[in-house]
């Protein structure tokens, strides 16, 4: 007795742990589901998913990938009310002290990054980010791990949009020296870098190891405009990030940024820099 006592608590803890938009996700997928006269495993079955999936899905315990929805809205005629909701669901695998300014960044028209230390997360390759989250202290769940790889590739959309967003990264020749992952993950992450500069909204800059001192060694930054014509800036570290709005702190990143433009490589000399790397390995 004592022992269903203790599973029925760890339940309902699971269950209070479940991000809304997933509840309310997989209980739209149950009104549709009733609707056209489909069991779960018939649903499962026309979506090629397991019946287990698709009642975690239902649970709101694991969320639904943009496959799972796409498939959904046809077999189950949404609509579109699904796909909607899929951008929301993609957010909520996000870390939660990451999820305020990813909602912001999903409006943005301009985006400014300096990451001394770190391939920067919209450029990450698939491998490169589940060695990046394999090596999080303390340990992850497999299950968070691939939630948190799916969310970053996720938000990479955001390079790829309509209206485009007008991006330049920074990123410090360190970060592209001490990456993580084997030599091939290595390899196929500045060769993917080289692939994402070459896009006509997106500007990769390095800063060489030789600038003994510049404004980025004080910590990564970003600094994003809105549609609004916001300027809002972002600081993480140690798994705690802060949006910051104060006008006089946001143009103080504005001009360190500007500052680390001119002392970082410009955009030719890091895409051979890059290059020169990846034919290194």
């Amino acid at each position: 007795m004592g022992t269903s006592r203790k599973s029925q608590k760890k339940q309902r803890t699971q269950d209070d742990d479940r991000p809304g938009i997933w509840v309310g996700y997989g209980k739209m997928v149950r009104l549709h589901r009733d609707r056209v006269g489909l069991t779960q495993q018939e649903l499962a079955d026309a979506v090629g998913y397991s019946y287990e999936q698709v009642a975690s899905i239902e649970q709101g315990r694991r969320p639904a990938k943009s496959a799972f929805t796409d498939a959904a809205e046809t077999v189950l005629k949404a609509a579109g009310t699904l796909a909607v909701l899929q951008e929301l669901v993609d957010l909520a695998k996000l870390p939660l002290f990451f999820q305020n300014f990813a909602k912001i960044e999903l409006e943005a028209v301009s985006r400014f990054s300096c990451d001394p230390l770190m391939i920067p997360g919209l450029l990450q390759t698939e491998e490169y980010a589940r060695a990046l989250f394999t090596a999080h202290c303390p340990p992850l769940s497999d299950e968070v791990i691939e939630q948190n790889v799916e969310a970053r590739l996720s938000r990479q959309r955001l390079l790829t949009r309509t209206p485009m967003v007008e991006t330049c990264f920074i990123i410090g020749e360190l970060a592209l020296t001490n990456m993580a992952g084997s030599a091939m993950v290595k390899k196929e992450q500045l060769q993917h870098l080289l692939k994402q500069g070459a896009a006509r909204n997106v500007e990769i800059q390095v800063m060489p190891l030789e600038r003994s001192f510049h404004p980025g060694l004080s910590g990564p930054m970003v600094l994003l405009e809105t549609l609004e014509h916001r300027q809002v800036g972002y600081i993480e570290s140690q798994d705690v990030g802060l949006v910051v709005t104060g006008a006089a702190t946001v143009s103080t990143f504005g001009l360190r940024y500007g500052k680390l433009r001119t002392q970082a490589l410009n955009v030719e000399e890091s895409a051979r820099l890059i290059e020169r790397m990846a034919g290194e390995l």
